[in-house]
């Protein structure tokens, strides 16, 4: 088929994003001669960068930091000629070509692109309990591997009961004397190998059937006040650290009415990534999906940009 004349553009794909997916998009994307500029938010950074160790990572047997991966995963991404800024993404809109092109306005620059790949993941959901935004630095901690060795010989409160709630429980009975977890069900929901381990630590405690009501405290936390969500019952744990861990909240703001989201604001996509609109594809965990891994957003990437290199070829008249 024979090359069509497109508009003027900056890039092939931009990649908004600089997690797991988008490095990963950047990879598959650079090595595929598509120009790729990957902006990576200014004042933001990936979950992943903040996780002591990751050991169920294929081909990593040992374990590693998270920083330190994702460092592999930029260096890679910058040999196969990734172009990479360090910029907010603060909008994103439609032009009136023919066929349209995606502008996209990040920190003072603006940028046209044939197609765009969200991989802008996700953050921590606060409670808004009282308490819980005063001690914030002072007690109040979303973090246990950036935080915990701050509450060596101390008790804290971990509130959840999922993956991340109990695997950063664990993480800090390394520190902490007491580790007592809070969660609103009768069971945890986290992997069954990370139960196992949390009913076998001995530091670890449990509070079943509970919900965090209020952090209390002078100038920094001395406790979590809990309620019994079945007796309405309230108590107060005694603790210099409160974790909570109560699920994560999408980077998708500038992305509404642009494509389709659910009811929490994940971006919707199909198995092969694309969005409701067509160019802009989705990867990792600000999509729409059941598990949210360092793996399966690695696999999203990679997805997503064979996924706008077809979007593109066909584009350009070179699809065969």
């Amino acid at each position: 088929m024979a090359s069509t004349k497109l508009p003027q553009h900056d890039y092939d794909i931009i990649i908004i994003g600089g997690g797991p997916a988008g490095f990963t998009a950047g990879i598959y994307a650079a090595r595929a001669g598509l120009k790729t500029l990957l902006l990576e938010g200014a004042s933001t950074v990936s979950q992943i960068t903040i996780t002591d160790l990751i050991e169920n990572y294929p081909g990593i047997p040992d374990g590693i930091n998270g920083l330190d991966l994702m460092q592999l995963f930029k260096s890679q991404a910058l040999k196969f000629g990734l172009e990479i800024l360090s910029q907010d993404t603060r909008s994103i809109s439609k032009s009136d070509s023919e066929p349209a092109l995606w502008i996209v306005n990040a920190g003072d620059k603006s940028f046209q692109t044939l197609s765009i790949i969200a991989a802008t993941g996700a953050q921590w959901r606060k409670l808004g309990v009282p308490g819980e935004t005063e001690f914030a630095g002072k007690g109040v901690s979303y973090c246990a591997t950036c935080d915990g060795p701050f509450y060596r010989n101390r008790d804290v409160v971990v509130v959840g009961g999922g993956d991340s709630a109990i695997q950063e429980a664990l993480f800090l009975t390394h520190f902490a004397t007491r580790v007592t977890v809070v969660h609103r069900r009768d069971r945890l929901r986290a992997a069954a190998i990370l139960q196992k381990r949390a009913f076998a630590e001995k530091k670890i405690e449990f509070v079943w059937n509970a919900v965090l009501a209020e952090v209390a405290g002078g100038d920094f936390v001395t406790g979590a006040k809990i309620k019994d969500v079945v007796s309405g019952e309230m108590k107060t744990i005694n603790a210099e650290g409160v974790f909570i861990f109560a699920g994560r909240l999408p980077h998708t703001s500038i992305f509404h009415n642009i494509v389709q989201q659910d009811n929490a604001g994940y971006i919707i996509t199909n198995d092969t990534m694309n969005t409701s609109a067509a160019g802009i594809f989705a990867a990792g965990d600000c999509r729409a999906k059941l598990f949210r891994q360092v793996v399966t957003a690695a696999g999203d990437g990679a997805n997503a940009a064979f996924s706008a290199e077809l979007y593109i070829g066909n584009l350009k008249g070179e699809a065969y």
